[in-house]
């Protein structure tokens, strides 16, 4: 099926662009859990709106007592200390995340695929701040996938993360391309460590595309973009049920 906007009318603001996002997550998961990864990789979907920072201050009203063999009993509390004043401080960018991680069974992140939100292409700060945290995952030999079918906001992100990462200049992508998929593997050659890159274009009114996501060694499987999108919009009843 074509690719619909979901974020401009009709279907923005009756149908909620980061709900539909979330949904997708949840979809791309399941897809690789049933069907792709082999035994011992798990995909978990994670959607958060800014960071997971905590509050400045907590105030909490428990009892200083424990239960040991069914009696109330005193517990021992922890003196209380207070750091000095913090020399300064200064603002930073929170970003927006809806993603697919998806880990090995010790544990270890393998490979994360990043659904683009408006919120990621607002500003420069933010462009950045996206851009460095892909950049984060292939340094430490993390596999990404960006999935940016944004019409809103018309920035690459794609070109972000090449710039960041001081990547020859290529042709990619079309220059009119704003909704694209990139799929991003890290791999030692050698002494040498390179980025291998698989880009797509993407348009409103065209299918997507499958992506090959780079897990271990030289294990793929692919992230069928296609499929899991129309499951979401059925799930949301953006079209009908075969």
């Amino acid at each position: 099926m074509p690719l619909l906007d979901h974020f401009r009318p009709p279907l923005y603001p009756r149908h909620k662009w980061n709900s539909f996002h979330s949904n997708w997550a949840t979809r791309i998961a399941d897809a690789l859990n049933r069907r792709w990864l082999p035994s011992g990789f798990l995909a978990e979907e994670y959607t958060t709106s800014g960071a997971r920072l905590e509050i400045d201050v907590a105030t909490f009203d428990e009892p200083p007592h424990g239960i040991a063999n069914g009696a109330v009993v005193a517990t021992r509390q922890a003196p209380a200390w207070t750091p000095p004043a913090a020399r300064r401080s200064f603002p930073i960018t929170l970003t927006d995340e809806c993603e697919v991680c998806v880990q090995a069974d010790d544990g270890r992140l393998v490979a994360a695929i990043e659904l683009v939100g408006p919120a990621n292409k607002d500003r420069p700060e933010s462009r950045a701040a996206f851009a460095a945290k892909c950049a984060g995952y292939l340094m430490s030999g993390v596999s990404v996938v960006i999935v940016d079918v944004v019409t809103s906001r018309l920035a690459n992100l794609h070109h972000e993360l090449l710039q960041l990462l001081d990547a020859p200049r290529a042709s990619d992508l079309p220059a009119e391309a704003f909704q694209y998929a990139v799929s991003y593997r890290p791999v030692a050659r050698g002494e040498h460590a390179e980025v291998e890159l698989w880009p797509f274009a993407c348009a409103v009114g065209q299918p997507l595309p499958t992506v090959p996501m780079h897990l271990i060694q030289d294990i793929f499987v692919p992230i069928e973009l296609e499929a899991t999108y129309m499951e979401a919009c059925r799930s949301r009843r953006l079209i009908p049920d075969d």
